[in-house]
């Protein structure tokens, strides 16, 4: 049985849950998600509990009870308190700023870098040097912030870049003759 698959998923308050034609839709204060699931799963509401069962113990039954009860949790979890993933910019001059809802980076390049959020998902920008990209689908999120991640990867040898807050960048050492032997055999 998969430990992932069998725990329930708590509703919170204010949030509504409904399962009709192999389709999980929640509603809450944040928005609403709609998740297809496979048909041969079943998906139902005990109470302020929903469970996710399988049919069998066939291997793809069992891959699929796993993926379909996180699914369904991040998407509780999402129209409930909706998510948050936070970069932060490291490098002289390296700036953000809101134009709209789009967010303009300035990282080294001859000209502003400006993306534009998908529908779902929106930028904060507390500081110049910090993001925030929120949304209530955690996949959307995800992808959006490694978006704008991959616009600037970290360096490998001075660690300037946009990172994800907290992310440890691995640096290189620079060249050997760097080290101030000049010259000396």
């Amino acid at each position: 049985m998969s430990r992932i698959g069998r725990q329930p998923i708590s509703v919170p308050s204010g949030v509504t849950a409904s399962v009709s034609d192999s389709v999980f839709r929640a509603k809450g204060p944040k928005g609403e998600l709609v998740v297809p699931f496979n048909r041969e799963l079943t998906v139902r509401q005990d109470g302020d509990q929903i469970l996710v069962e399988r049919p069998s113990d066939r291997q793809d039954h069992r891959s699929l009870h796993g993926l379909t009860r996180t699914l369904v949790a991040n998407a509780v979890k999402g129209v409930s308190d909706g998510y948050v993933i936070n970069l932060e910019l490291r490098g002289v001059g390296y700036r953000a700023k809101l134009t709209g809802r789009n967010l303009e980076m300035s990282i080294g390049y001859s000209h502003p870098v400006i993306i534009e959020p998908p529908a779902g998902v929106s930028f904060v920008v507390p500081e110049p040097t910090k993001i925030d990209v929120t949304g209530i689908d955690k996949q959307l999120v995800g992808q959006v912030a490694a978006n704008v991640r991959k616009v600037r990867k970290p360096d490998a040898y001075h660690g300037k870049g946009v990172r994800f807050l907290g992310e440890k960048i691995a640096l290189k050492a620079g060249k050997a003759g760097a080290t101030g032997s000049k010259g000396k055999k």
